[in-house]
């Protein structure tokens, strides 16, 4: 299992290049599959974020984050189920060390 720093430091890639991240493999699994979805403040720019592999269904929760331009960012002041896209409820999240 990938490690919070495997992902973390990855992260720091994936935050770079938000929108396309079909160059970034999966810590854990190898594949092409990762998504970084923020939710948060429109207007500020502010929220938090899941970052995880679609293939493995693992990844790590950011919190308090300054958007990056190009990312998806979901309206915190819509209810869940309205948020889109929607994120899989099996994400298991590494906690960190």
């Amino acid at each position: 299992m990938a490690t919070y720093a495997d992902w973390d430091e990855l992260y720091e890639l994936a935050y770079e290049t938000p929108g396309d991240l079909s160059g970034l493999a999966c810590p854990n699994c190898g594949h092409h599959a990762l998504h970084l979805v923020y939710t948060g403040d429109l207007d500020q720019m502010i929220g938090w974020g899941t970052f995880y592999c679609d293939n493995c269904r693992q990844g790590i929760g950011i919190s308090r984050a300054v958007v990056p331009e190009g990312a998806i960012l979901r309206d915190r002041h819509l209810p869940p189920e309205q948020r889109q896209p929607r994120t899989p409820g099996d994400v298991q999240l590494v906690p960190p060390q």
